[in-house]
């Protein structure tokens, strides 16, 4: 299929036509008279960034302003996606979405533009306690949007290999990937496994600032960057201005909370890595930490002065979920030695992760769904199911399936099948008892049951390919 798209787009370039619809042109310039396209603003930006990693630039907040690049923003925002304090919707706005950009820009521009306070909600963890997030209002996140569009092209090229979280072009799957291709051929016999306690909620505003100017001294940047940071939240009609944290939910947190742990922690290990006597791997997903070491020394020294580090900045280890455990490709034999049992397991990222070996006996990683967040799920779609009992089936089996499809899309992932069948099978359980409810005289039995789900309950599917096919790292 690539070898397909290849010979395309070099069949458009020999022949001189214009580009497919469906292939994106990043040039945002005319052609040159040697057809040689003229790098873009931004590209220009990140040319700059990686040829003098000293660089700071004085001068980038135009490229924010830029209507184009404001109106591009607001069409990469959620249409359905929650109102902030102002109530003020997607649709809305766009009614009259060329003065508003204007109006936005020129604001931006005169430095009169104000941050308004975020909205806090709550969405529940599998603990059973509440997850507090900030909904800004829409202006906000179009600004927010298009600062990090921006400051990408400079942070994307001074950010480590091991980092995944946020950033464009990878996701939670390459972070996975990331980590079985390294404890399968790396010498790791101990696995260290990190939990920042309320990261998001503990990030100092005054350290983020001195981070963001180690780059940027464009004042107008960092100025709106504080105003984000002090806007406060509005809960229950009063207003807090937290003195630290980010709130989650803004366009610009997760880029601050990736810059904070750039400093913070991603170039104090890499360095620590190079000095080690044995093998370290190394993979973050935002505030998830997973390492991986030869020696149990080397852990324990590493778990201390990561814990002396993270104090000097405001942060602080889950100890109850921070965890070194021994795994890897000798931690059977090493353990069954020492007369103990099978190696310990460890979460990242939605899967439970287990030592084990091919049918030749070849060590590989095993990663099935996590019990507890199955369960949760599950849990999820009964209340659910009870709201919409009396709706029509096909309405009911078209939500059921892209709720399948949605599971099978992010946990379909090889040697998982019996995880994805078994969550499929909780699914129909359920469906069947609310179907039993609607009616005491008219009764579904389960062969009923097995055609009325089938058109609707799409079984299991291993959407993702192994990690030594699709990922090449090194950690």
């Amino acid at each position: 299929m690539n070898k397909i798209c290849d010979n395309k787009h070099v069949a458009e370039k020999v022949e001189k036509r214009r580009l497919a619809k469906g292939n994106p042109s990043k040039r945002n310039k005319g052609w040159t008279q040697s057809q040689i396209t003229l790098p873009s603003e931004l590209e220009r930006v990140r040319q700059k960034a990686d040829k003098d990693k000293g660089t700071q630039f004085t001068a980038i907040w135009h490229h924010v302003c830029q209507i184009e690049r404001l109106k591009k923003a607001y069409r990469n925002l959620k249409r359905w996606g929650a109102p902030g304090m102002d109530g003020q919707t997607w649709e809305e706005y766009g009614r009259d979405l060329e003065r508003n950009l204007k109006d936005l820009a020129e604001r931006l521009k005169k430095g009169a533009y104000r941050a308004k306070p975020v909205r806090r909600a709550y969405i529940p963890k599998q603990d059973g306690r509440q997850r507090p997030i900030g909904v800004p209002v829409l202006e906000d996140k179009i600004a927010q949007r298009a600062m990090v569009e921006v400051l990408n092209a400079i942070y994307e090229v001074d950010f480590v290999g091991f980092s995944y979280g946020f950033r464009p072009g990878r996701n939670q799957h390459n972070a996975l990937d990331a980590v079985t291709v390294a404890l399968e051929s790396k010498k790791v016999n101990w696995v260290l496994d990190v939990d920042i306690r309320g990261y998001f909620d503990a990030i100092d505003h005054e350290w983020i600032i001195r981070f963001v100017e180690h780059r940027i001294r464009d004042k107008r940047v960092v100025r709106h960057i504080r105003k984000w940071l002090k806007a406060g939240v509005l809960e229950d009609g009063q207003r807090f201005e937290p003195e630290e944290g980010t709130p989650q939910g803004g366009s610009v947190s997760p880029l601050l909370s990736n810059i904070y742990l750039h400093y913070v922690f991603d170039l104090w290990a890499n360095k620590w890595r190079k000095q080690a006597k044995g093998d370290v791997i190394m993979v973050r997903f935002a505030d998830d930490v997973v390492l991986g070491f030869q020696y149990e020394w080397e852990a324990k020294k590493f778990l201390e002065e990561m814990k002396d580090r993270f104090g000097k900045f405001n942060l602080e280890l889950n100890a109850e979920k921070t965890r070194l455990v021994e795994f890897g490709r000798y931690a059977a034999g090493n353990r069954e030695e020492r007369g103990k049992g099978k190696p310990e397991t460890f979460e990242f990222l939605g899967f439970t992760h287990i030592c084990g070996t091919t049918s030749k006996g070849k060590f590989v990683i095993l990663r099935k769904t996590i019990a507890s967040r199955m369960r949760a799920k599950l849990k999820e779609i009964k209340l659910t199911l009870r709201e919409r009992m009396h709706c029509p089936v096909p309405e009911v089996g078209a939500w059921l399936k892209s709720v399948l499809v949605g599971h099978y899309r992010y946990y379909g992932v090889p040697n998982n099948w019996r995880m994805l069948a078994k969550f499929r099978w909780g699914v129909v359980k359920l469906w069947y008892k609310t179907l039993l409810r609607r009616s005491q005289k008219h009764r579904i039995n389960w062969k009923r049951m097995y055609r009325v789900s089938k058109p609707w309950l799409p079984g299991p599917c291993i959407y993702h390919p192994y990690p030594s096919r699709r990922l090449r790292v090194t950690t």
